[in-house]
């Protein structure tokens, strides 16, 4: 068994046989350093309480107030109720409007629980907040470990652009 020490991160080379695992055999290749473990019930403890805050505390309180304001403007015949259903219409779109305002004015206060909890390193969520292509051949870019192969390519590539 040898070992080198690469920037931050450790290669173990051993003599044994692969591991057979879901992985095994397949090509695939999961970046050791890319590999943040975060329990589950943790990302699920910090989901519930981004729900029930932004509820309590963002979607009902505007909800009830733009219902109260729109209730407001029609009793006082700034805002004509419906002939056919009356003041409903218009206080349904308000309470509507108003939940989904509160709800959405919370997504930067989760997006920072997340990233408390250690999830979400950049700008955004998800590989989509990162721009370029979702998906395989993205290189490594939340990874830094260099496989053996990447190695390769790279010394490789000085060595064609003096031949040309």
């Amino acid at each position: 068994m040898t070992s080198e020490t690469i920037g931050q991160t450790i290669v173990v080379k051993t003599e044994e046989a692969p591991a057979a695992g879901p992985a095994a055999g397949k090509g695939e290749w999961k970046c050791p350093m890319g590999d943040h473990h975060i329990h589950r019930d943790d990302v699920r403890k910090v989901w519930k309480e981004c729900q029930e805050e932004s509820f309590w505390y963002r979607a009902l309180p505007l909800s009830l107030g733009s219902m109260a304001v729109t209730g407001g403007l029609i009793y006082n015949g700034v805002w004509k109720s419906s002939k056919r259903f009356g003041p409903f219409p218009k206080l349904a779109v308000a309470g509507i409007l108003g939940f989904a305002v509160g709800k959405a004015s919370y997504a930067g206060t989760c997006r920072s629980k997340f990233q408390e909890l250690g999830l979400g390193d950049g700008k955004g969520f998800g590989p989509w907040s990162e721009g370029g292509r979702i998906g395989p051949g993205r290189g490594h870019s939340r990874c830094h470990y260099v496989c053996e192969e990447c190695k390769k390519k790279i010394q490789a590539a000085p060595a064609e652009e003096v031949k040309s």
